[in-house]
């Protein structure tokens, strides 16, 4: 299926010209019928001589109906622009194609209607010339009558050319359909429809509301008018919306393919048309059916700030238009440079993000986002979409390979700052690491680790990151040369200060496993405890505190907590009697 939309001014024929193509009446309420002026979006189709089909979203002309004439435009890749041969150029057909223009429709068909009426010579130059500086550039032109039926084989045949040099659709990609109708049907429920402009929907399929948390599956399918199990682009579709309420959802809204659209408010833009100093400070931003008041930043000559009134689920490289409805004018259009643009906090700020959106073309390419951002979640990318195709460097987190190998040159560095700072701990801490690299989260530390580097207990040190201080290497062979030969004696408070060994000394001998912490200020050498066991192990079972106490040549200073100690791991176990036994 291909689908166009129709442009043109009003009473210029687009609705008569519809129905003489399809038979189908395009305008769908009765006030529209009475006045015989479309109002609202009309919907139609037909086959051509080739076999293909084509749908119109006819749209109305009135200058106090363009919003809803964008609404139809927005999703559709072609246009049919109307022109009566007895008219000629009017202000509605400008500012349609200039509607055209600002959203980059790049393929059209000109109808010069009411060909009976008069001569469609000076009609169609006119017209033909002022298309041709725009977007659609040259277009085939057909004189018809809508009354007579003159013309309409040789548009039909000229519908059918159009169709053949439209890009194929992107069937594979994420559904986004602006919804630009919405309605109940008894018995159904919530019916929407729109323009499926890429991917595929099936019955049965889960999508998400665009700015709503909650789902919603697709009940049912209808396209032209036929109830059908999938569809896929383009194509125009009615989907039927399981235990949707039908206010939940109306113009403007979007469905989508969970997960792959950014929803935003601000959004970092280039401009076609008037100069972003000359633009008001208030617009109205037309994307897809949405119609959504913004606030407009200027940043460079042709680069703006636009602050939504509402999130949109936008993309880099979508095309919408700017239109000031104060002065009925399309002020021109906006191709979608960033979706999550950087705040403009510092003075200079504006000017700096001007330089960047400058060498910004609006084409989605990877490298260029990694070098902007640095470091950014494989996730994020796609919502904003951009293809991913490079690997993570951990998690789901995608790099900039040279900011990435500077991160890595950062953290020996850090590193060797903290030891040098803090000698006697065993590593700086992987979350005050990650603090001082400015990461979001710690599996980039963990990655950027490398040999002679590891992490250990949590903390980022060098691989013999357990050798001591000299200091404190010192004192440890001090304690062993002094108690070697009565190993259960331990230094009192005095010796321990005498010998070099404060509590962060102390701390860390124990962390390196060179000496063993049985209380504050009660330390002995790390072997202490084996020793201990086959000692008491000699003893007659159970023994009391005070034949261990002389069975390893203490004093209860260090006995009872050494005992509490080995009752903890499981080498003794305590009796009701306050007996220990040696658990074998």
């Amino acid at each position: 299926m291909f689908v166009v939309a129709t442009a043109g001014h009003v009473d210029h024929g687009k609705s008569t010209l519809v129905r003489a193509l399809t038979g189908m009446e395009p305008d769908r309420w009765a006030e529209e019928r009475r006045r015989g002026m479309t109002i609202d979006l009309g919907f139609a189709w037909t086959t051509l001589p080739s076999g293909a089909t084509i749908a119109f979203v006819d749209v109305p002309g009135h200058e106090r109906f363009v919003p809803n004439m964008l609404a139809g435009v927005g999703p559709v890749p072609a246009a049919l622009i109307v022109v009566a041969a007895d008219e000629g150029w009017m202000p509605q057909s400008a500012e349609h194609l200039a509607a055209l223009d600002a959203l980059g429709v790049g393929y059209g068909l000109l109808a010069v209607t009411r060909a009976d009426l008069a001569d469609p010579g000076p009609a169609t130059a006119r017209a033909r010339a002022e298309i041709g500086a725009t977007s659609l550039g040259a277009v085939e032109a057909v004189a018809v009558s809508g009354r007579t039926g003159a013309g309409l084989p040789e548009l039909r045949a000229a519908l059918d050319r159009l169709t053949a040099r439209l890009p194929a659709p992107t069937v594979e990609d994420p559904v986004r359909l602006w919804v630009d109708r919405s309605f109940t049907v008894r018995g159904s429920g919530t019916v929407v429809t729109g323009t499926l402009g890429a991917g595929r929907l099936r019955v049965g399929d889960v999508l998400e509301v665009a700015g709503a948390d909650e789902p919603v599956r697709v009940r049912g399918l209808h396209s032209l008018g036929e109830a059908r199990p999938e569809a896929a682009a383009v194509a125009r579709v009615a989907v039927n919306l399981r235990g949707t309420p039908r206010d939940r959802l109306g113009r403007g809204d979007a469905l989508l393919t969970p997960g792959r659209f950014q929803h935003t408010d601000l959004v970092d833009v280039r401009l076609t048309g008037d100069p972003a100093a000359d633009l008001p400070a208030t617009l109205t931003l037309h994307v897809g059916s949405a119609a959504v008041p913004v606030r407009v930043r200027p940043l460079g000559a042709d680069t703006v700030r636009l602050r939504l009134s509402r999130a949109l689920p936008l993309l880099v490289g979508d095309r919408a238009l700017l239109r000031d409805p104060g002065r009925h004018h399309v002020t021109g259009g906006v191709r979608v440079l960033d979706v999550v643009p950087p705040p403009l906090a510092r003075r200079g700020a504006a000017a700096a993000r001007a330089q960047v959106l400058a060498a910004l073309d609006g084409r989605p390419e990877l490298a260029g986002e990694l070098r902007r951002r640095r470091l950014v979640r494989a996730g994020a990318l796609l919502r904003m979409g951009v293809p991913v195709q490079a690997a993570p460097v951990a998690g789901d987190w995608l790099a900039d390979p040279e900011h990435w190998r500077w991160l890595g040159d950062r953290v020996s560095e850090e590193v060797t700052r903290h030891a040098r700072e803090h000698p006697l701990e065993p590593g700086m801490p992987v979350d005050a690491l990650r603090q001082r690299l400015g990461l979001p989260d710690r599996v980039l530390v963990e990655a950027l680790v490398r040999p002679p580097l590891r992490i250990h207990a949590g903390r980022v040190g060098a691989a013999d990151a357990d050798a001591l201080p000299e200091p404190v290497a010192r004192a440890v062979r001090r304690v062993r040369d002094e108690y070697g030969e009565r190993p259960f004696r331990a230094p009192e408070a005095d010796r321990l200060v005498d010998l070099g060994l404060g509590p962060r000394e102390i701390g860390a001998a124990v962390r390196a496993g060179a000496l063993l912490r049985l209380a504050d200020n009660v330390v002995l050498l790390p072997d202490a405890l084996d020793d201990a066991v086959r000692v008491l192990a000699g003893l007659p079972q159970p023994f009391t505190l005070s034949a261990a106490r002389q069975a390893l040549d203490t004093t209860r200073r260090v006995a009872v907590p050494l005992l509490e100690l080995l009752d903890r791991r499981g080498a003794t176990r305590r009796l009701p009697d306050d007996a220990r036994i040696v658990v074998t």
